[in-house]
C-alpha cells in the first residue's frame, strides 16, 4: 500500500472516524505546494486530510518543519471560537500521523475566492467580509485570557515568510536590502496578534458570499500589518493582471482597510497603516522576485510591479489611498 494511502486511513482510524478497510476513496488534491492534501471517502461521508511537507513543491530549495500542521489546527480552533462560520469543522489532530482530518467543503454555493477575482468579477462586498472576520480574529487574540501557548511559531515564520519573501529578496536587490531585512527584523520581534501568515484568495472559500479561511500553517504570534499586507498585496497584483479591474480592486482594498481598522483596539490604527504601507510594496516585489512568484503573469507584467514596487519602496506613502493615488501607481495603469 502506498504510503500516502496509509497514512489517510491510520489517521482517520486513529480518530475514530472509519476503520482503515472502511475507506473506498482517497483522491489527492491539488493547490497548495506545502501540503498533501485528499479527499477521503468512506460509508457516506467525505472528509479532508492534510499531512504539512518537509519541503515545499516550488522551484528554489525550501523547507519547513512538518510539526507546523499542528500550528494550523490550534489557528483553525481559536479562529472558529471567534468567528465559528469562518472555518471548517474539525474531527481531529493525529500525532501518530502528524496530520489533521476536516470538513470536506465541496457544494455548489461554494467558490474559491481567487477564482472568482481572476475571471474578473466585481466585488460584491467579499473583501469587506475577509477584513471583518481578519480584524474580529485579530482583535480576540489581544485578550488577557487568550492562550498563545500554540503560537510560539517564530522560527516557523521564519523559514516560511521571512527568509523566502524578504531575505530572499532582499540578496537579489542590493540597494534596497537593507530596508528589506529591517522589515523582516521587524516582523520577527512582533508579539502583538495572532496572525494567519498566508491570508491569499487562493486559501479562502466562499460559501453563502461568506468567508471561509483555510492553510494556516504559518500561524503565529505576529505584527497584524502581515496579514493585512499579504491579503492587499493579491488584490493589488491582480490589478496589474487585470487592467480592466483596477478600479474595482483598488476600491476592494480601501474597503478591505476601512472594516480591518474597526477592529484595531490594540494600538493607533495610523501606525498599523503606515506599517502596512511600508510592508505592501515589500511583498509585491517578493511575489515578482522572491521563492514563491505569482505564477499567472506575463514577463511584462512582473517588469511592471517591480518597476512599481522598487518606487513605493524607495520613497515610501504613510496611508494606503496615497499608496493607491501615487505616481508609480498611475503610470502602470
Amino acid at each position: 500500500m502506498p504510503e500516502f494511502e496509509r497514512r489517510c486511513r491510520s489517521l482517520l482510524s486513529s480518530l475514530g472516524l472509519c476503520q482503515p478497510g472502511d475507506v473506498h476513496t482517497i483522491r489527492r488534491l491539488s493547490g497548495g505546494v506545502a501540503s498533501d492534501i485528499a479527499a477521503v471517502s468512506f460509508a457516506n461521508q467525505t472528509v479532508c486530510v492534510k499531512f504539512a511537507l518537509e519541503k515545499l513543491k516550488v522551484q528554489e530549495d525550501w523547507f519547513a518543519p512538518e510539526h507546523r500542521g499542528q500550528a494550523e489546527f490550534a489557528w483553525l480552533q481559536a479562529a472558529g471560537c471567534v468567528v465559528a462560520e469562518a472555518v471548517p469543522t474539525l474531527y481531529g489532530w493525529s500525532d501518530a500521523e502528524n496530520g489533521f482530518a476536516m470538513e470536506f467543503l465541496d457544494s455548489p454555493d461554494i467558490h474559491l475566492w481567487k477564482t472568482e477575482l481572476l475571471n474578473g468579477g466585481k466585488d460584491s462586498g467579499e473583501a469587506a467580509a475577509v477584513a471583518d472576520t481578519l480584524g474580529r480574529i485579530h482583535a480576540a487574540s489581544t485578550a488577557t485570557d487568550f492562550d498563545r501557548s500554540a503560537f510560539d511559531n517564530s522560527a516557523d515564520f521564519e523559514s516560511l515568510r521571512l527568509e523566502p519573501y524578504l531575505r530572499f529578496t532582499a540578496r537579489h536587490h542590493a540597494d534596497i536590502a537593507a530596508s528589506l531585512n529591517t522589515l523582516a527584523d521587524q516582523l520577527a520581534a512582533s508579539r502583538q496578534v495572532l496572525i494567519h501568515g498566508d491570508i491569499s484568495p487562493k486559501n479562502i472559500l466562499l460559501r453563502n458570499t461568506r468567508p471561509v479561511i483555510l492553510d494556516a500553517e504559518c500561524a503565529t504570534m505576529g505584527d497584524p500589518s502581515f496579514d493585512v499586507a499579504f491579503a492587499l498585496n493579491h488584490l493589488i497584483i491582480k490589478s496589474f493582471h487585470l487592467p480592466q479591474s483596477r478600479s474595482n480592486l483598488q476600491q476592494a482594498i480601501l474597503q478591505f482597510w476601512k472594516h480591518y481598522a474597526v477592529h484595531v483596539c490594540w494600538e493607533e490604527v495610523r501606525e498599523l497603516e503606515l506599517r502596512t504601507t511600508r510592508l505592501l510594496p515589500a511583498l509585491m516585489l517578493a511575489r515578482i522576485d522572491g521563492k514563491s512568484p505569482v505564477e499567472y503573469l506575463s514577463t511584462d507584467t512582473q517588469d511592471c510591479v517591480r518597476e512599481c514596487a522598487l518606487a513605493l519602496i524607495r520613497h515610501p506613502h504613510d496611508t494606503l489611498a496615497q499608496l493607491l493615488e501615487s505616481d508609480p501607481m498611475k503610470t502602470t495603469s
